[in-house]
């Protein structure tokens, strides 16, 4: 055999062999994958909202619960901000505020990892406290539970992702008790359909017709929309959404949503208030009232839109349209036999 059969066979080889660890390396990537941990946690109480004087603090009790495999977590605090106008939220990097945290707990502090087994739970006992001279407004934060990696033999973490779950806090630090409400109705109105004058437009009477209604909360603390949204048609009559009350943070907006169809997405991909359907003709008005809670002001709007059967007329005349002419060729051809 000479040296270049040798070679070749070598290289032959060399592929297979390569070709070979590729498909090892891919099903072990799979296998792990497939097995991997599941993560199933839930925290109570889910959503916590405070009002605190300076110098003053509270012991809030938390349980979480594990449904998943076995893990590692660590309690932590973070502060949030909002995301968007949604109610969506995003968490901070950094810690800020007056407000001071702890937990009660015998053998247990934030940021000390602690074990728990499936089915097992693990209460957190959190010491909110406010010092004195603490200054008045809103602090928002998030109680996470984080898992974390196991470290290998060598002491350094394993490269698995982090899962979490948390508690929003929303804390109102006021010496007197009272707060701050300053609402602002950024928008108030229908989309889509034409618009030929300011504040009316113009649908289909069988079209479902969406409703956009949005507040801005230009004070220091956060506020919560109570209220209705009042449709009125050109014939007296009248129904009325209920508005569902979110809570808006300080100087930021929300949509507002409204039973029973709130959240819905049009054909222009936009989340909207409330989407009326059903069958209109003529001139209708929409309007609000909204307060904010006890002695709180109330802000108002309204809009206002024309409904007709437009398609309905247009296919109507279409067929009287063609039945003329077809009357009319057929009355020729018998005169023509004739």
């Amino acid at each position: 055999m000479t040296n270049k059969q040798i070679n070749f066979k070598f290289l032959n080889f060399k592929y297979l062999f390569v070709v070979f660890a590729y498909l090892v390396i891919c099903l072990f990537g799979y296998l792990r994958e497939a097995n991997a941990q599941q993560v199933n946690l839930s925290i109570t109480p889910p959503l916590l909202e405070l009002v605190i004087k300076p110098g003053k603090s509270i012991m809030v009790a938390y349980r979480v619960e594990n449904f998943g495999d076995p893990v590692i977590l660590t309690a932590k605090l973070v502060n949030f901000e909002p995301k968007d106008n949604l109610g969506n939220i995003r968490l901070k990097d950094d810690f800020t505020g007056p407000v001071r945290f702890s937990l009660d707990n015998a053998d247990l502090q934030l940021d000390q990892p602690f074990f728990l087994k499936t089915g097992d739970s693990q209460q957190l006992l959190l010491r909110i406290r406010l010092p004195e001279g603490a200054p008045a407004g809103d602090y928002y934060y998030t109680l996470l539970a984080e898992t974390t990696p196991p470290n290998t033999t060598e002491g350094i973490g394993s490269a698995r992702s982090r899962a979490s779950i948390g508690s929003n806090i929303l804390i109102t630090v006021t010496d007197s008790g009272v707060v701050e409400v300053k609402p602002k109705i950024v928008l108030f109105s229908t989309i889509g359909g034409l618009a030929f004058v300011r504040d009316l437009r113009i649908y289909d009477s069988f079209d479902k017709i969406p409703l956009v209604f949005m507040v801005e909360n230009k004070g220091k603390n956060m506020i919560k929309p109570e209220g209705q949204i009042s449709l009125k048609g050109n014939f007296g009559e009248e129904t009325k959404y209920d508005i569902i009350p979110k809570n808006i943070l300080s100087q930021s907006q929300r949509l507002i949503e409204a039973t029973p169809s709130s959240q819905l997405v049009t054909s222009h991909q936009q989340p909207v208030t409330l989407i009326l359907s059903g069958f209109f003709i003529g001139l209708y008005r929409l309007s609000t009232q909204v307060t904010f809670g006890e002695n709180s002001p109330t802000v108002f709007a309204s809009t206002s839109f024309f409904a007709f059967p437009f398609k309905l007329i247009a296919g109507l005349v279409t067929v009287i349209v063609i039945t003329i002419l077809i009357i009319k060729k057929f009355s020729k051809n018998s005169d023509e036999d004739s």
